[in-house]
C-alpha cells in the first residue's frame, strides 16, 4: 500500500512562516541600517548656533576628576561658551560609586577654566541618557531656556536629540572633539549600544502610545 501524500497545507504553512521570518529579518536589518545612518549624520555635523544654554552630558569621573571623555566634552562646551554661543552651561550626571556626582565634577572643572559659578547650572540626580534628557527639559522650562546646544560624543547625539525632541525641546547638537580611547572593536561596541538603545527607547514609546490608545477606547465600554 502506498503512503498517503503529505498534506499540502503543512507545506504552505512552513513556507509562510519562512517568508514571514525572512521579511522580518530584512525589516530589522533595514531599521538598524537607518539608525546607523542617522547616528553617523549627527556625529559628523555640528549644528551649533546662538542658544540659551549649552548642555554637557555626564560621563565617568575618577575621584572628583573628569575622565578623558568627560573632559573632552567639557572642553568643547567651554570653547562654545568662550565663543559666546550661550550664556549658561548645564552640567549633567549623578553619582556612581563614589561621593562625587558628574554634574558637580563638571561644574568644578569648568570653574577651574574660568567660567563663573553663576553661569553654570549643575544637575546631580540623573543616572543615564534618558534621565539626563528629561532633566534637561525640567531645567529648560524652569529657567525659560528656549534653545539648547547639547554636547556629547558624536555617536551619542542622535539618541539624545530624539529624546529631547520628544520632550518638546528645541535642541541643537555639537559633537565633542574625538578622543582615541580603546580600539576599533570598542567603537563598534559603542555604535551597537547606541543602535540597540535607541531601538529599545523608540519601541517602548510606540508600545506605551498603543496601550494608551487602547485604554482610551476601552474606557467608555467599561463604564457602560
Amino acid at each position: 500500500m502506498n503512503d498517503p501524500p503529505k498534506p499540502k497545507r503543512r507545506n504552505w504553512a512552513l513556507r509562510a512562516i519562512a517568508v514571514l521570518f525572512l521579511a522580518s529579518l530584512l525589516a530589522l536589518m533595514g531599521w538598524f541600517c537607518w539608525v546607523y545612518v542617522q547616528i553617523e549624520n549627527f556625529a559628523g555635523f555640528d549644528q551649533v548656533a546662538p542658544s540659551d544654554a549649552i548642555c554637557v552630558l555626564g560621563a565617568a569621573e575618577y575621584d572628583g576628576r573628569p575622565s578623558p571623555v568627560f573632559r573632552a566634552r567639557l572642553d568643547h562646551a567651554f570653547e562654545l561658551y568662550k565663543r559666546g554661543i550661550a550664556p549658561y552651561i548645564i552640567t549633567l550626571g549623578g553619582t556612581n560609586k563614589d561621593e562625587y556626582s558628574e554634574g558637580a565634577v563638571g561644574r568644578d572643572y569648568l570653574m577651574s577654566l574660568g567660567v563663573p559659578e553663576s553661569a553654570i547650572i549643575e544637575e546631580t540626580e540623573s543616572r543615564n541618557t534618558e534621565e539626563q534628557a528629561h532633566r534637561i527639559a525640567i531645567i529648560a522650562r524652569a529657567n525659560n531656556l528656549r534653545r539648547l546646544v547639547v554636547v556629547s560624543d558624536g555617536t551619542h547625539l542622535f539618541r539624545i536629540h530624539e529624546i529631547c525632541a520628544a520632550d518638546g525641546l528645541n535642541v541643537l547638537t555639537s559633537p565633542r572633539t574625538r578622543v582615541t580611547i580603546g580600539t576599533g572593536t570598542d567603537e563598534a561596541k559603542r555604535l551597537a549600544h547606541e543602535i540597540l538603545s535607541y531601538t529599545a527607547w523608540r519601541f517602548s514609546r510606540v508600545a506605551v502610545s498603543a496601550l494608551m490608545r487602547v485604554n482610551t477606547r476601552l474606557k467608555p465600554l467599561l463604564h457602560k
